[in-house]
């Protein structure tokens, strides 16, 4: 009977077509088209920015009256050499975009950063500190708030003269108190946390609670009002240029350009569309990128 049944029980045998597992791959991080193309835009932008000496074609303060208002290359009269065409004074767009970029991007960078380095001292003084500290800071940003900052920076460059350095220092004051405000009211959600506590209560300085436990915690609100200030600093600088309390000619700014071209709008829009096409690009890449690293820097989307 044993002999019977081990000759009639069925064998297993592999079967030949199936394959073994292979090991599964990681997924992917999903990436935004529109995030990587305003990435893709800000590094082209910010290489035209930065070797503008040696991708200009033309000095950009060289004057040639014979090739003035040359519309950009596709164009009735335009001239091969010219790709975005002239100005009025036959000085060559694209070598005074480029250089123009890099200055503003300057100017807006270095303003942006002294706003936010002065805007964080008062904020984390007045959140830490409390009391008379906190009153006295809450009312002068209430001041500055109040007041008309275009009038301000009128005054301001009024009496100093117009120049790049009172430039910076002009942008660096028009939104450090956003900064202190924004801060501030981080600072007095977090103080009050049991592991600022302990730190306090182990004898931590107050420095060494603000730059270790306090500002690491703060970085992603604090990066996107960084960016968006960028993209109003470019605009505020074009607005001071616009009525001539900018970056004097002939050096080229975004917004000198734009501001020296309005009266040839009719008859040359060209002069003023490059620089503002420039304007709106930089502005958009640098919302995109700031919202990017908002989501990357925040703690609490991280561990999602």
């Amino acid at each position: 009977m044993a002999d019977a049944s081990l000759r009639t029980s069925p064998i297993a045998e592999p079967n030949p077509l199936r394959l073994p597992r292979l090991p599964r791959l990681p997924r992917l991080p999903q990436v935004d088209p529109l995030l990587t193309l305003c990435a893709l835009i800000g590094v082209a932008l910010l290489l035209g920015a930065v070797f503008a000496s040696w991708q200009a074609p033309f000095d950009p303060d060289q004057q040639k009256l014979l090739a003035r208002l040359r519309p950009p290359i596709g164009f009735e009269r335009s001239d091969p050499s010219y790709l975005l065409g002239t100005d009025q004074l036959g000085r060559d767009l694209l070598s005074r975009c480029l250089y123009g970029l890099r200055l503003s991007l300057l100017l807006a960078l270095f303003g942006a950063l002294a706003g936010l380095l002065f805007g964080m001292v008062m904020g984390m003084i007045a959140g830490l500190g409390g009391g008379m500290l906190d009153g006295l800071v809450m009312g002068v940003c209430d001041v500055k708030l109040s007041l008309p900052f275009t009038l301000v920076a009128l005054l301001v460059i009024a009496i100093a003269g117009p120049s790049v350095t009172v430039l910076v220092v002009v942008l660096g004051l028009a939104y450090w108190a956003h900064f202190a405000r924004l801060i501030r009211a981080q600072v007095l959600a977090l103080r009050e946390l049991p592991y600022i506590e302990a730190a306090r209560a182990a004898g931590a300085s107050g420095w060494h609670i603000a730059t270790r436990h306090v500002l690491p915690n703060i970085l992603s609100p604090v990066i996107v009002m960084f960016t968006l200030n960028i993209s109003n600093l470019i605009l505020l600088e074009s607005a001071l240029s616009f009525l001539g309390l900018g970056v004097q000619p002939p050096t080229a700014t975004l917004g000198s350009m734009v501001g020296q071209g309005r009266d040839y709008m009719p008859s040359a829009p060209w002069i003023v569309a490059s620089p503002a096409i420039l304007i709106v690009l930089v502005a958009l890449c640098v919302m995109m990128i700031g919202d990017w690293l908002r989501d990357h820097f925040d703690v609490t989307l991280s561990e999602r």
